[in-house]
């Protein structure tokens, strides 16, 4: 379906949602749901909600079901009936009322001109529903400029009559505590594995793929789809194993060290992603070193790799490798060459 916009094309009406998301349809988050519910049954929901959580874990889709909920016509309703104008319109993506402010195509920031023609809008009354709902994502992203999250402060201070903000963050650090003082927090928390593989089944994955990826995916569903189209686990596969039966001392470590870190540079985009996935199992090796239980381990299909690695680095020493690859993904963000950083961080992780 196509976007519906302004005729300047900075705001969006409507999600891209091809049917209309409810409170039961998002996983998890009961904790959310019933502040929520509970607010707009006492007649005292909020001008404006933070969302704050981990990336992935269902902030937007319980966004869309609010603004749904909010201006659902039936009466004494704890979800969205689905059946009414108001949800048809949801589930077409052609609400009038639901308002999502992001970044224009190729930008990375939500614009000053955004908010204002934003303000322009919240001057005139909800064209048909009873509460205009504006969702803003990722604030921690995309309202770094001051100007921008200033010029959204003035309208949070004086919101306009049945106007809903919801701001979804993964953390509140950078954000302006002024606006942060103007929401109500709502928190949101990692998901359970059982209800991250149970996803994962549900959308194809066999047993085993729902198992590790829930696993790696730390409470993300988001994070565990992404995972899933990929194929991110076996590139960390093979430098894990790499790494192990390497050493600076063998012949061909060299050699060796430089096949890995080309591997690992062709990730481009991705590669950021591949050492965060190195991080988790260096963690599973400390949780061992430390005598914790494999009851906890994350990276269930890498188990092979554990005792040959446990047996050549201990806590300090891995706790030096956590280091140099936060240090690694520093290099990276700065645009510094992939392949040498690479090089660099594997000769010195095989030491």
């Amino acid at each position: 379906m196509p976007e519906v916009t302004t005729t300047s094309g900075n705001l969006r009406f409507g999600g891209k949602a091809l049917s209309l998301i409810k409170f039961r349809d998002v996983v998890g988050q009961e904790k959310a749901k019933r502040m929520l519910q509970l607010a707009f049954s006492r007649q005292k929901t909020s001008h404006a909600y933070l969302f704050q959580g981990s990336s992935g874990v269902g902030k937007k889709s319980l966004a869309q079901a609010f603004a749904a909920f909010l201006n659902c016509l039936e009466d004494g309703r704890s979800d969205s009936c689905g059946q009414c104008p108001s949800c048809r319109k949801m589930a077409s993506a052609n609400h009038p009322d639901f308002l999502i402010i992001e970044p224009e195509r190729g930008k990375a920031q939500i614009s000053i001109d955004q908010i204002r023609e934003l303000k322009k809008m919240l001057s005139y009354p909800p064209v048909e529903a009873g509460y205009r709902v504006v969702m803003i994502s990722d604030i921690q992203q995309t309202m770094i400029r001051k100007e921008v999250a200033n010029s959204l402060l003035k309208t949070l201070e004086e919101p306009p009559l049945k106007t809903v903000f919801v701001l979804t963050a993964v953390e509140a650090a950078g954000i302006l505590p002024t606006i942060v003082s103007r929401c109500q927090v709502v928190p949101f928390y990692p998901l359970s594995y059982e209800l991250v593989c149970g996803v994962l089944s549900a959308d194809g994955l066999s047993a085993g793929q729902a198992y590790v990826m829930a696993s790696i995916a730390e409470g993300s569903v988001g994070k565990a789809r992404e995972l899933a189209k990929t194929d991110l686990l076996e590139t960390r596969k093979q430098i894990v194993e790499g790494l192990v039966s390497l050493s600076q001392t063998q012949a061909g470590a060299v050699e060796g060290v430089f096949v890995l870190a080309e591997q690992a540079a062709q990730r481009k985009d991705d590669l950021v992603e591949v050492l965060e996935l190195l991080q988790l199992w260096i963690k599973d090796l400390m949780i061992l070193a430390s005598g914790g239980s494999e009851d906890y381990l994350i990276n269930h299909d890498l188990r092979h790799t554990l005792p040959p690695a446990s047996q050549r680095w201990n806590v300090e020493q891995l706790s030096e490798r956590l280091s140099m690859i936060v240090e690694a993904q520093r290099q990276l963000r700065h645009n510094c060459n992939r392949a040498f950083v690479c090089e660099v961080l594997f000769w010195a992780f095989i030491g």
